[in-house]
């Protein structure tokens, strides 16, 4: 069945659409949505089976491949993470939300949801209305993955019109939410002694640091 494609406006998304979007997240949808950087496709993710639909759609494994969850705020991820350092958490409550992901040491919880044995886990609080008010009426965080090539940014990233095109028989829904950036977050891995950034994004890191 060919997806749909929904128009939502991130200064006031209507609750309605966001209702019915998260009912088809919870039946095991994969969806595409607008973040404050690229695009991102994602499901519920307790869903196995929806993960794995994500796999085969971008052609990966997922013991392999680094998933992040965005969340709605920093007050549930205690439950897919170990305990955060005082300067970790003082500079992710000063980041977040906004266009950072951060790599964090995963709890027992995370190698069941995505069936790997992952030690690391990606956590994202989007500046972005429409993400994060799925994440808000679903109850838990979705699953995340970015729909651009990481080699080469092409312009589907952006356009959500030419995102449906190419994605319309592989995915159930396309959140239109207006053009979004080609520019992926910052990623800063805390899961070790010392703070890392991976890459560098939208996100200015001097001024969380």
């Amino acid at each position: 069945m060919p997806a749909e494609l929904i128009k939502l406006y991130p200064e006031n998304p209507e609750i309605k659409k966001i209702d019915y979007i998260v009912n088809a997240l919870k039946n095991g949808a994969v969806i595409i949505y607008p973040t404050d950087t690229v695009y991102g496709m994602g499901c519920d993710i307790h869903n196995q089976r929806a993960v794995e639909r994500i796999c085969q759609i971008k052609g990966i494994k997922p013991k392999k491949h680094n998933f992040s969850f965005i969340c709605y705020d920093l007050s549930n991820i205690s439950e897919y993470t170990r305990a955060l350092n005082t300067p970790v958490f003082k500079m992710m409550k000063k980041a977040l939300p906004g266009p950072f992901t951060f790599i964090l040491e995963a709890n027992t919880s995370v190698p069941k949801i995505l069936n790997s044995n992952k030690k690391t886990v990606g956590i994202r609080v989007p500046d972005h209305n429409i993400p994060r008010m799925l994440v808000k009426e679903l109850g838990q965080p979705i699953l995340t993955t970015s729909i651009r090539d990481e080699d080469d940014v092409i312009e589907y990233s952006t356009d959500p019109e030419l995102i449906f095109e190419k994605y319309e028989n592989l995915v159930d829904i396309v959140i239109d939410g207006g053009y979004g950036n080609n520019v992926g977050s910052t990623i800063v891995d805390c899961s070790g002694e010392e703070i890392v950034v991976v890459r560098e994004g939208l996100g200015d890191i001097d001024a969380i640091i």
